[in-house]
C-alpha cells in the first residue's frame, strides 16, 4: 500500500522463519533467488526503548547480546540467557517438526505418541512470563523476552510458553526484510501461479458458497454479481469465523465459533515523512511502564492502554526505496481490543464505550509523545501524508470477525485439534487455510498449513503430491563430516567412576 513515493506493508515488515519461506518457492519448483526475491538482514533486530530512558538492543550477533544482558543481570545472567534459548529452540524444533508439518483432524490425532510423549517439553501450560521468570531475573530483561507474544494476538501473561519459539527464530534464524516489501513475495508467488495455469479473478467478491443438491459437499462459489462458479474442490482463505456465519448455511456451530476468544486487534498508522528520523532503527518497540496493565486493557477490557506499547516500523531504514530520497516512511502499529458490542464485532455502535475516533486520536498523541519524551525527536509536524487503520476498517476491509488481526485466540484450548478443522466436518469438498484454521497464524505459520491443507487435499483425492518428485540435491558426506555418536562416559570419566566404585565398596565393608 502507499502511494508513488511511499510504501508500506499492512502488517509488520517483519519476515521470521525464512526456511518456510524457501520450502514454498521449492515446492512449487523455483527458488526465491530465481525469482528475484531479495531478503536483507535486518541488524539490530529490534531497538527495544524504555520509559526511564534505557533502550536494548535485541540481535543475533552473540557477542551484542552478551554485552546487553551482562549490562543488567552480570556474568550468571549471560549463561542463563543461553538456557532460555536452549529451552526456546527445543520449542521451536518439536513445534516445527510434531505441529506446523502434522495435521490435527480430531482429538486422537494429540494422542499420537510421536506428539504426545514431547507435549510436557513444550510447555503449555504455563505462560511465556512465566517461563522467561525462570530463566531472567530482572523485569526488564522479562519484558524484553516476552512482548512477541503480540505476534499471536496474545497477553504474554497467557499466551502458551510454546510462543518463545518466536524469539527463538528471531534471535537465531534473524528478522529479514523482502526488498520491495511483503508485496514482493506475493507477487512472486502470482507469477509462478500463473506460469502453472492459475488463473486470479480480482475484484470478484464471493456471496455464498454453493452446496450439492443433497447438502453433502461443497461445488462451487456464487459471487456478488451473481455468476456462479463451479468447482470440484472449495479452499477458503478468507477469514474462518466470518466464513462460516456468512458463506455458508446457519449452524450451532457457527455461532459458537463467534463466541470463541478472539486475538488482539490494532490501531495501525502509515505516515509520510517529511525527512529521515534517523534516531529510529527499522524495527523499534516501545514498552509501557505499567507492562500487565497494558496488556489486561488489551485484553480484558478491550480498549487502547492507558499508556500504549507499540511497534514502529521504518521500512526506508534497510530498503531506501520504500521512501524519496531524503525521506521516510514509517508504519505504527498499536495493539488494542477487538470490536465488542451487541452484535458480536457485525457494526459499530456510535452508543458504544469503544469510542474508536478518540482511541485512534489517543493513539496518535501517545506516539508522538513518547517517541518525543523517549528519543528525544519531534515527529509530530513532520508527517505529511496519514493513512489508518482501526479495528473497524480490518473488520470492513477484510471480513475479519470483530476485526481481530491475528484471528481466533491461540490459547490451548484454541490450537491444536481444539482449532477449526482445515476440513469442513459436514460438508465434503470443502477445506479452509489461514490464520484461524490450524496451525495458526502468522504469514509463515499461515504459508506452513496451507502445505498441510494441500495435502490433505490431495489424499482426499488420492493424487501424489508434486513436491514429494522434488528433492534437494544429495551430496555425500566426506569422512570427516560423519557424525559420531559419543558414549555415554568419556575416556577421563571413566577411570573416576571406577575409582568412586572402588572407594563406596570399600566403605560398604568396613560398616559390615
Amino acid at each position: 500500500m502507499g502511494d508513488r513515493k511511499h510504501r508500506f506493508d499492512q502488517g509488520p515488515s517483519l519476515l521470521l522463519l525464512p526456511h518456510l519461506f524457501a520450502e514454498t518457492f521449492h515446492d512449487i519448483g523455483t527458488s526465491l533467488e530465481a525469482e528475484k526475491v531479495q531478503l536483507m538482514k535486518c541488524e539490530p533486530n529490534y531497538n527495544i526503548w524504555f520509559g526511564d530512558g534505557e533502550t536494548f538492543q535485541l540481535s543475533t550477533d552473540v557477542a551484542r547480546m552478551k554485552t546487553e544482558i551482562e549490562k543488567w543481570e552480570g556474568k550468571d545472567g549471560f549463561e542463563r540467557y543461553l538456557g532460555f534459548l536452549q529451552e526456546a529452540h527445543r520449542h521451536y524444533e518439536l513445534s516445527v517438526t510434531h505441529v506446523l508439518r502434522r495435521n490435527f483432524t480430531s482429538l486422537f490425532s494429540m494422542a499420537r505418541p510421536s506428539f504426545l510423549r514431547h507435549l510436557f517439553q513444550l510447555h503449555p501450560f504455563e505462560s511465556i512470563y512465566r517461563r522467561a521468570a525462570q530463566y531472567f531475573r530482572t523485569e526488564r530483561l522479562r519484558r524484553v523476552f516476552t512482548f512477541g507474544s503480540m505476534y499471536m494476538g496474545m497477553s504474554p501473561f497467557d499466551a502458551p510458553g510454546t510462543y518463545s519459539l518466536l524469539q527463538y527464530t528471531e534471535l537465531a534464524e534473524g528478522i529479514w526484510y523482502p526488498k520491495g516489501g511483503f508485496y514482493r513475495v506475493l507477487q512472486a508467488l502470482v507469477d509462478c501461479g500463473k506460469e502453472l495455469g492459475v488463473e486470479y479473478r480480482l475484484s470478484s467478491p464471493v456471496e455464498q458458497i454453493l452446496l450439492s443438491s443433497n447438502g453433502r459437499a461443497a461445488e462451487g462459489v456464487k459471487l456478488a454479481s451473481g455468476e456462479i462458479v463451479r468447482a470440484d474442490v472449495v479452499l477458503v482463505n478468507a477469514d474462518l469465523v466470518y466464513a462460516y456465519n456468512e458463506l455458508l448455511p446457519p449452524s450451532s456451530y457457527a455461532s459458537s465459533l463467534s463466541k470463541r476468544p478472539g486475538s488482539c486487534s490494532s490501531i495501525s498508522f502509515y505516515w509520510a515523512m517529511s525527512q529521515k528520523i534517523p534516531e529510529l532503527g527499522t524495527h523499534n518497540v516501545f514498552l509501557a511502564d505499567e507492562y500487565r496493565d497494558s496488556f489486561d486493557d488489551i485484553f480484558k477490557l478491550q480498549l487502547i492502554p492507558k499508556e500504549p506499547s507499540f511497534y514502529l516500523n521504518v521500512p526506508s531504514r534497510v530498503d531506501p526505496t520504500a521512501a524519496p530520497e531524503g525521506k521516510d516512511s514509517i508504519t505504527v502499529l498499536v495493539p488494542v481490543g477487538h470490536l465488542l458490542d451487541e452484535q458480536e464485532g457485525r457494526g459499530l455502535n456510535p452508543q458504544n464505550k469503544q469510542d474508536w475516533d478518540a482511541m485512534v486520536d489517543k493513539a496518535r498523541e501517545a506516539v508522538f509523545r513518547t517517541v518525543e519524551e523517549r528519543i528525544g525527536v519531534k515527529i509530530r509536524g513532520k508527517v505529511v501524508k496519514e493513512t489508518i487503520n482501526t479495528p473497524g476498517t480490518w473488520k470492513e476491509k477484510f471480513n475479519l470477525d470483530k476485526g481481530a488481526i491475528l484471528g481466533l485466540s491461540h490459547s490451548f484450548f484454541n490450537v491444536l485439534s481444539f482449532r477449526p478443522s482445515t476440513k469442513h466436518a459436514q460438508y465434503e469438498k470443502l477445506y479452509f487455510v489461514g490464520a484461524s484454521t490450524h496451525p495458526g497464524t502468522g504469514v509463515p505459520i499461515c504459508l506452513a498449513g496451507s502445505k498441510v491443507t494441500s495435502e490433505q487435499i490431495l489424499d482426499d483425492l488420492s493424487l501424489s503430491k508434486p513436491w514429494d518428485k522434488l528433492s534437494h540435491k544429495a551430496t555425500r558426506a566426506k569422512e570427516i563430516d560423519r557424525v559420531q555418536q559419543v558414549g555415554l562416559l568419556s575416556g577421563a570419566q571413566f577411570p573416576v567412576l571406577v575409582f568412586l566404585l572402588i572407594l563406596a565398596v570399600a566403605y560398604y565393608w568396613k560398616l559390615d
